[in-house]
């Protein structure tokens, strides 16, 4: 019962850090050449679609460090979806985010 209990306890807490997560305003990725700040949130006012992004990420807190960790996302893999969109948004001559490294990683 005491098992069952804490099982549910910790799912339930899982699911609401999860939430707030994805409510956050940044989430800051830890990167080899330094740290990179995804402002989630504007992404979210912007694109109103979640899925252009999590088509390829899980929508879960620590999702793409997860699947670095796991094999089966590179680094590369998930800078390229970021740098891919911010560059057909300048050649649209659509405000654009970063697309030179130093403009994301940050020492």
């Amino acid at each position: 019962m005491i098992k069952k209990a804490i099982v549910v306890g910790v799912s339930v807490l899982s699911v609401a850090f999860a939430g707030a997560a994805f409510a956050a305003d940044s989430i800051v990725m830890k990167g080899p050449f330094g740290d990179v700040a995804f402002p989630h949130k504007a992404h979210q006012d912007k694109l109103k679609d979640c899925d252009a992004c999590h088509k390829q990420f899980a929508k879960e807190a620590g999702s793409i460090e997860k699947a670095i960790a796991a094999g089966t996302l590179k680094k590369k893999d998930a800078m390229k979806v970021c740098v891919d969109c911010h560059k057909a948004d300048k050649a649209k001559g659509a405000a654009a985010g970063p697309v030179g490294c130093k403009e994301c990683h940050k020492k």
